[in-house]
């Protein structure tokens, strides 16, 4: 329970010192990917926080490059 306390506070502190800066210079674009950045990364913290099975992304790059690493080693042997 504090822990998600904790994180909801600092991504609020995160969102207060960064938000304001970003609508006064009316950087929309930014404003809306800082946003998701920080909501993304809040859900990420808390789900962590509670023990959740959290994927990992090496996992998917593995997935993706490791028919490519194949083919290579095989061709150089």
């Amino acid at each position: 329970m504090w822990a998600i306390a904790a994180i909801l506070l600092a991504s609020a502190v995160i969102a207060m010192l960064e938000l304001p800066s970003l609508m006064k210079k009316r950087l929309y674009k930014e404003f809306g990917i800082v946003c998701s950045l920080i909501l993304l990364g809040t859900i990420l913290s808390i789900a962590q926080s509670m023990h959740m099975n959290v994927p990992n992304p090496l996992d998917l790059i593995t997935f993706v490059f490791q028919p490519c690493s194949d083919f290579i080693n095989g061709l150089l042997q």
